[in-house]
């Protein structure tokens, strides 16, 4: 299997104290994302962190 066969659908969002949304990394679960969202989150920053799933907003809109 190569980098270009694996699917890593689940996305980790961070959003700082102006608003602006950043991607911060792709994962294979959204038990994995939420993992890394909830260890970032618990550094006590201002950000905020959280898991969306890569096509989930488009879905929503049909």
């Amino acid at each position: 299997m190569n980098d270009s066969t694996v699917t890593l659908p689940w996305l980790v969002i961070r959003q700082d104290d102006s608003g602006n949304r950043y991607s911060v990394g792709r994962y294979a679960t959204r038990a994995e994302a939420q993992k890394i969202a909830d260890s970032l989150d618990s550094r006590g920053h201002k950000q905020l962190y959280w898991v969306e799933r890569i096509g989930q907003a488009g879905e929503d809109q049909a």
